[in-house]
Order: structure tokens, then sequence, then C-alpha cells
């Protein structure tokens, strides 16, 4: 996690005064719950509180203790003692490091979850606006990188639109798949701790009680958690590989907004380059890089080992805070994007007509032609058409294998490029739920 790729918010909920405030705040509402319960002293519950939430805890003398104590957890509640008072002795009581650490950690990933689903959403309401500004317009659509039939660029955006409403209902379901408390003491058999406790701090931290934990809460849950950031990375790069494709020189369908004063390269005065999309791919290799260890971390050693704490206090911050950037950057690309429909035009006409050999192929068949003979007559004059030889349409209205079957008028008709537009409303009320 770097300043160059976090933006203020997201940073915020990994800051280690965030951290401790979460911690203090699962400790105090811990005491609030065993004071009802008669475990400790209402009056003791009510003085944690009442220096607790005014306290701004130092850091470094939290770090100080640490490095005597080499404990984290300790070193907090150490520091916490020092603010509180002799009350602080019943902090903590029957609740084991993990209680404070798991369900903390998992308070964090449910607000990062909160922000992506923003930042989804930002996304999604810029590839809506800019699929309909472009909703007919003609641009060749590729297989395998080659010219293949007509397509619209609102098309294209639509199915970017689609790829991350899913990535949202992931996110949705990654966000309630992680959001449990565990207060269940050493080896999660609630032996020092009321289970009445952890549904108290459950419902005040916004979890859910997790049904049974080992001291821990199970690494599943946060294994799907950084597995759904890594597919909604994926889906980042695949988008950004797509502008990239459309900003080559060669190509020029699209690019990324040049902004006055902006310079693309430090030797050629003349370059515009395509430096955010490219970033946000690198951006994407990290967070999914996240991923396999966060699937590691579900094997852990009997009842709890501490090999996942090293893994999610880097991947945490670090998967979160990337993602976040990357998708306000994208969603900024994305709202910026210059398009040029002229070009997509000549591109698309590019091959002479060879696009339509399809509605070709399909119109002999309906005449009766055999499959395999309506290939080999329709493939022997595109064969040429892409060697340099001419116009598609003149090549099949001179060749008198095919003119036996179509005449001017039906060979004209399967050219109409409307013709593959018509379902263009069809789709759009799929993806947007209205055309």
């Amino acid at each position: 996690m770097i300043p160059r790729y976090s933006r203020p918010d997201m940073a915020a909920i990994w800051s280690p005064q965030t951290r401790f405030r979460i911690w203090f705040e699962i400790e105090a509402h811990a005491a609030d719950a065993m004071a009802e319960l008669g475990m400790i002293p209402k009056a003791a519950a009510k003085k944690i509180w009442a220096k607790g939430k005014v306290a701004q805890f130092d850091i470094d003398r939290i770090d100080e203790i640490e490095r005597e104590t080499k404990h984290d957890v300790i070193a907090f509640l150490t520091h916490l003692a020092e603010i509180v008072g002799p009350e602080a002795r019943f902090v903590h009581q029957g609740m084991t490091s993990s209680d404070v650490l798991d369900t903390c950690l998992n308070v964090q990933l449910v607000r990062a979850a909160d922000r992506l689903i923003a930042d989804l959403d930002a996304l999604n309401a810029a590839l809506e606006r800019r699929a309909r500004e472009y909703k007919y317009t003609p641009t060749i659509g590729r297989s395998h990188g080659i010219h293949a039939e007509p397509t619209t660029f609102g098309l294209k955006l639509a199915v970017a639109y689609a790829e991350f409403h899913r990535a949202k209902a992931r996110l949705v379901a990654a966000r309630a798949e992680v959001a449990t408390c565990a207060i269940s003491g050493a080896v999660g058999t609630f032996a020092q701790v009321d289970p009445r406790v952890e549904a108290h701090v459950a419902k005040q931290m916004g979890l859910k009680v997790e049904p049974i934990s080992t001291q821990i809460i199970p690494r599943d849950r946060h294994a799907m958690y950084f597995a759904t950031l890594g597919v909604v990375a994926a889906s980042i790069e695949r988008l950004a590989t797509e502008v990239r494709h459309l900003q080559r020189t060669e190509v020029l369908e699209a690019e990324e907004f040049f902004s006055a004063g902006q310079k693309g390269s430090s030797a050629m005065p003349h370059k515009r380059n395509p430096v955010l999309s490219e970033n946000l791919v690198g951006l994407a290799r990290l967070v999914r890089a996240y991923v396999t260890p966060a699937l590691e971390d579900v094997a852990l050693w009997h009842e709890r080992d501490i090999s996942h704490s090293s893994v999610e206090r880097m991947i945490g911050p670090d998967a979160t805070v990337t993602l976040d950037f990357a998708l306000a950057r994208l969603a900024g690309v994305i709202d910026k994007l210059v398009v040029y429909p002229d070009n997509m035009r000549t591109n698309l006409d590019r091959l002479g007509g060879l696009v339509h050999s399809q509605r070709v192929l399909l119109a002999l068949t309906q005449k009766g032609v055999a499959r395999e003979d309506a290939y080999r007559l329709v493939q022997r004059n595109a064969m040429k058409v892409w060697d340099g030889g001419g116009d598609f349409l003149a090549l099949l209205r001179a060749d008198k294998d095919v003119r036996k079957h179509l005449s001017d008028k039906e060979l004209a008709a399967n050219f109409d490029l409307d013709f593959h537009f018509r379902h263009v409303d069809t789709i759009f009320r799929r993806v947007f739920g209205k055309a």
C-alpha cells in the first residue's frame, strides 16, 4: 500500500488508529455484555467506555510496549490500561487475541467491501452512460483479433457493464461471507466467556455470529473474499486491455483522454500512450497475486496457528486499497474515453464487405445449396478480397455459380449493416432493464 495508488478513505480503514479504535470497541462492547451478565461490575464497563471512547491511542507507545512484549494485542491492552486505569482489569475477560484480531479484520473487510461496491456503482454509471451514447455506433467485432462481424460500440460497453454488475453481486456475497464475529475464547469452546457476549459484540459491530470457530474464524471465508477481489481485478484488466487495443495507431477507434499539458514520452513529443490502462493491467496483476496466499491460509494447524497473520496484514490493506484505486481510475478512463466513430466505420469497411460473408453463406443454404458447397463458393471469393483482389459484393455478382442462386438484389440485401443491429434494444433491455 503506497500513497501513489491509495485513496484516503480506503487507506484510513487500515490505519493503525482505526485498527486500535476497532479493537477498543470490540473490548468495550464485550465488557458491556459481561456487565449485563454479572461477570464484571457495570461501573467498570461504563468507565472503560468513558475513558476509551475519547482517547487518541498513542501508536508510538503501543509500538514501544510491543517491542518488549512481542505481542501486539497485549501491547494494546497495556496501553489501554494506562488510559482506563484500574477498571482495565475487567477488559478482555475470558477472551483470546484472535477474538479481537479476527473480528477486527472482518470489520475492516466489510468496510472495504462497502467502498468497493460503491466504486463498482460509479464505474457502471459511467459504462451505462457511454453505452447509451454509442448504442448504435457501428464498429467491427473481432475474434482472434481478426475482423469478424459488425457490432456496436455501445454493445462493447454493455458487455463490460454486465460483467461489473456480476462483480458487484459477487462482492456483496463476499461481504456477507466475511461479516462474522468470534468471541469464543481459547480453542473456540466458550469455556471462559459466555456465547451471549459474542452475540452482543456481533450485533454492535454489524456482524453475524460465527457458528463455530476454533479460536479463529475459518479462513475459507477470507479465501472467498480475496478470490472475489481477484475476479474483479481480472475484469478490470479485460476492459483496460480492450482500451489499449483500441488505442493502437493502426486501430485508433478510441483512446484515453489526453489533457492539456500532458506529455506521453520524454523522447518523442508526438506520443499519446494508454498509460492509465497499462497501469490498470499492472494493478490487476497485484490484486490477483493475493488470491493464492489467501487460499493457502485456509489450511491452518489444528485449532489455531498464526501463519495466516503475516499474510493478512499485507493482503488486507494492499488488495482492497489497490482495487479501490483501480476501480476509480477505470471509471475515469471510461468517463473521459475519446471515441472515434469515423475510424470505426473506416475499419469496418476495410475488408471490402467480407464482414457480411456469413449472411451470404446462409442465403445460399436457404436457396437449397449444401452448406459445404455454399461455404466453398463464399470462401473462394472472400480469399480474393483478403489478398487485395477487390470488392466482395462485386466478386459475388461476377461469380456465375453464386448467381445461379442469388440475384443482384438478393446479394445486395445481405450487405445491409443495420441487419446486425436489429436486436440491440433487446440486449440493452436485458443488461440495463430498459432499451
